[in-house]
């Protein structure tokens, strides 16, 4: 719907959803109704949480794209985090249904910020395919042009020619080098721009709704035969299924001798896991975009989308460091210092660095689909994310901390290790899907 429709439309609609449900729930008496408003959550939540990359294609450059695909994932991962420090406190002291009602206010707040502050950013840029026929029209013009001019001299002088905004372009041999002219010379429009008002409009159509409708349903499925997709999907799901575990597990492990913690103080335990996203912000996204371009540099000034992917090796081993001590930690009963410092903080960075680079490589390399590519990806978390929720609780009972959080942590390093694969063949990986319409959207 948002490339139907534009962004804004979707993003309203998603917010008003969450507002209706974070309602049902606050006045939910039974389960099962409690959970029928939980269903309602999750459709309109699923827009806000695939479109914002496509957001950010739409309007930020590619070697910027790095640090700001962190800042979205340190916001997005962040509200989980906060949300049971907060939720934790107002339980104990208000109630739980408190808590609903104060995230109703903020599902309004954000709605207003929506209305008021987001304009369409969805634009079609042109294919080279069009830009190649656009040339040929041009060039037909032109032609005719001369024909006209040397039957009728006199009128072709007074019309405007086609081809003068063409002669007039600047050539390798009039403009000057680009290393000695500023951007803002060459540009002079760059960073002085504003929303028009069709931008703040309730919706941008495209011309064909119905034919992008079902592109846009089918287009997702179809990213998942694709390598980097599949590596983007995965290294995503079992990254946030690492901080997961934290958030399931904690309780289990901190409510019980020797720590006998309330849910307050249970809760409290997450701003670490908020400190380690916030160093994840700090540093993911912008180590990611400076190694990529020191290697375009290397490269001729030609950027590949591959050369993001070694900023990874760092918050690989901060994961697996943080789980080692969340698991080995909550079996043996270390200090609870150790566990929430170094384990959640841990968490918290790879959980804001690794889904952030991998993202940003999938959507440099097929920008066009950037928000279908963000469905398939979230698809393939949440149902990974489900699954393991269901199971890793009677895992624990059963066998202990360790071998869940161990396995959890073995996958991570798995699908992450196939950075190494896709650095050196990822070229090739594109190479196949060259000639697929993904590339026209």
């Amino acid at each position: 719907m948002s490339t139907s429709f534009g962004r804004r439309p979707v993003y309203i609609l998603s917010q008003i959803i969450c507002f209706g449900s974070s309602i049902w729930r606050a006045k939910a008496t039974t389960y099962s109704s409690f959970m029928g408003a939980c269903i309602l959550n999750g459709i309109g939540a699923g827009p806000a949480e695939s479109i914002q990359p496509a957001v950010i294609a739409d309007i930020f450059f590619l070697h910027d794209r790095g640090f700001w695909n962190t800042l979205y994932w340190v916001f997005y991962m962040g509200s989980l985090m906060v949300g049971p420090i907060i939720s934790g406190s107002m339980s104990l002291h208000a109630g739980w249904r408190s808590f609903w009602w104060f995230n109703t206010g903020l599902i309004a707040a954000s709605t207003l910020m929506v209305i008021f502050m987001f304009p369409e950013t969805k634009w079609h840029r042109l294919h080279p395919d069009e830009v190649s026929n656009q040339g040929l029209e041009r060039e037909t013009k032109i032609a005719e042009a001369d024909v006209v001019e040397r039957k009728h001299p006199t009128e072709a002088t007074e019309e405007a020619d086609p081809g003068d905004a063409l002669s007039k372009a600047p050539t390798h041999a009039t403009m000057p080098a680009l290393s000695q002219q500023p951007t803002s010379e060459r540009d002079p429009h760059l960073g002085k721009g504003r929303p028009s008002k069709k931008q703040w409009g309730l919706w941008t159509p495209s011309p064909n709704p119905l034919k992008t409708i079902l592109l846009d349903l089918w287009i997702p499925w179809k990213l998942f035969a694709f390598p980097i997709v599949e590596f983007a999907a995965f290294v995503v799901s079992w990254s946030c299924s690492s901080f997961l575990t934290l958030n399931l597990t904690q309780s289990l492990a901190f409510a019980e001798p020797p720590y006998n913690f309330d849910s307050q103080t249970i809760g409290f335990f997450n701003f670490a896991i908020l400190i380690g996203a916030l160093i994840g912000l700090a540093t993911a996204g912008p180590l990611s975009d400076w190694i990529s371009a020191r290697a375009t540099r290397r490269n001729g000034g030609i950027r590949e989308p591959e050369m993001r992917l070694p900023a990874m090796i760092p918050y690989v081993l901060i994961m697996m460091l943080g789980n080692f001590v969340a698991a080995f930690g909550y079996e043996h009963k270390w200090p609870w210092q150790v566990i929430v410092v170094i384990g959640y903080t841990c968490a918290g960075l790879q959980v804001a660095a690794l889904p952030a680079m991998v993202t940003t490589y999938a959507v440099d390399s097929y920008k066009p689909v950037a928000g279908s590519l963000m469905v398939a990806i979230t698809v393939n978390k949440n149902v990974w994310g489900y699954g393991f929720s269901e199971f890793i609780i009677n895992w624990v009972l059963e066998d202990g901390f360790v071998p869940p959080i161990m396995t959890n942590m073995s996958l991570i390093t798995l699908w992450c290790l196939f950075g190494v694969v896709f650095y050196y063949f990822g070229k090739t990986f594109r190479r196949w899907s060259k000639n697929s319409s993904v590339h026209k959207m």
